[in-house]
């Protein structure tokens, strides 16, 4: 089972689950933790190969979008969570939006930092050029180039120095087999624009977030049962650069769709 964490307010509390992004861990939320807890019942998993999360069971094979999905659907049964808000940043907005297709019944409402909905030409020749050479060097080489590219301004800095740490507790092959899930992220995500869950979803997005932002805002239009907010002066990693506002909207987003209401302050 993956490695996990839980902080429990009471059984008259509902369930906020983070998931982290790709080369990061549970710790990238940290800046979230205090003020979910006070609010939530809060779970943090560490993904396959993530974090404390490096059994042989999960390292001895490849994998799927939907075989990482259904690690957290695990956790969650053993834990005896029905259903759940989850919060993800990066590419575990992506497992949550496949949770919810996969077990709709057990999603509550997706909040989605910095999320992403599209590959860009730039993005898409960067994981080209990255498995075209990823057999033959340092795949920290690789991670700190596309961190730089997904956040190039200073005041990123700190969230790019995070994934870099953090990305560096993977090792080669863990990387590689991650690396390989980009090669179909297009034609994935496709599927997920063309159809809409009736789940409330909220997109959190930098306004830097130049890479992934624009497919966000192209398409939030049309969509029922979801809306954006975009922070200024941030960039992909929002719950990072500005974790107060982060916070607070994303706090304030799932207290409204609250199914034990009676019980929660």
């Amino acid at each position: 089972m993956l490695h996990y964490k839980t902080y429990e307010k009471g059984s008259g509390y509902e369930w906020v689950i983070f998931v982290h992004g790709a080369g990061g861990s549970s710790s990238i939320w940290y800046k979230q933790i205090r003020e979910f807890k006070q609010e939530f019942n809060v779970l943090l998993v560490d993904l396959r190969g993530h974090g404390r999360s490096k059994s042989d069971r999960f390292l001895l094979r490849n994998y799927s979008f939907e075989d990482i999905s259904k690690d957290v659907l695990e956790v969650m049964d053993h834990l005896d969570i029905p259903c759940a808000h989850f919060v993800g940043i990066s590419l575990g907005t992506i497992l949550i939006q496949t949770i919810a297709e996969m077990a709709p019944c057990r999603v509550r409402s997706m909040t989605l930092g910095g999320a992403v909905m599209r590959l860009n030409f730039r993005s898409r020749l960067l994981i080209t050029l990255g498995n075209a050479v990823k057999a033959f060097i340092p795949f920290m080489w690789l991670y700190r180039l596309f961190a730089w590219v997904i956040m190039p301004n200073k005041r990123h800095e700190t969230s790019r120095s995070l994934f870099i740490r953090e990305a560096k507790k993977l090792c080669q092959k863990e990387f590689k087999r991650w690396f390989q899930l980009t090669q179909r992220v297009n034609p994935f995500l496709r599927t997920m624009r063309e159809r809409e869950l009736p789940i409330p979803t909220l997109y959190i997005m930098g306004e830097e977030d130049y890479m992934f932002l624009p497919a966000i805002r192209a398409f939030i239009g049309q969509k029922k049962y979801s809306s954006l907010v975009a922070i200024k002066d941030c960039g992909h990693v929002c719950n990072v650069d500005q974790p107060d506002i982060f916070n607070h909207t994303a706090i304030t987003f799932i207290k409204k769709h609250l199914t034990i209401s009676s019980s929660v302050s």
